[in-house]
């Protein structure tokens, strides 16, 4: 087995700059590290416990394919938030079947981004024996 010491998922979006605006003014992505310059210049945001990064540029059309979760406390204050910044929610909140709450937007590609929220007492925030 390959011995992975770090990771991140990688966009090359239509318009560069729109991204970055999107993920760090947006959906507020601490900057981790910038390389390069000019607009392909690579922002890589902080997501959790991986990285995101926004870097070069899609040479035609991109299919929107990529699916990010990113866990946070509370999805409904996440929402108002988004919403008060200007992002256009595409599924509102919903305690789902399976027990998470998830919320849906996109980003200026039309990559799906799901934020979940991870109630007292699910499996996945309570393990015991652990």
């Amino acid at each position: 087995m390959v011995h992975v010491l770090s990771s991140r998922v990688l966009i090359r979006p239509r318009d560069p700059e729109r991204s970055r605006e999107f993920y760090g003014q947006a959906l507020g992505l601490a900057v981790y590290r910038e390389f390069g310059t000019g607009p392909e210049r690579g922002t890589v945001y902080f997501l959790g416990g991986g990285f995101l990064e926004v870097s070069g540029r899609a040479e035609g059309p991109v299919a929107p394919h990529l699916r990010l979760w990113l866990q946070v406390a509370d999805v409904r204050a996440a929402r108002d938030e988004l919403v008060a910044r200007g992002v256009a929610v595409v599924r509102e909140p919903v305690r789902e079947p399976w027990g998470l709450v998830e919320m849906w937007v996109a980003d200026p590609d039309g990559h799906e981004i799901v934020l979940v929220e991870v109630p007292e007492g699910h499996p996945i925030r309570y393990r015991p024996g652990i």
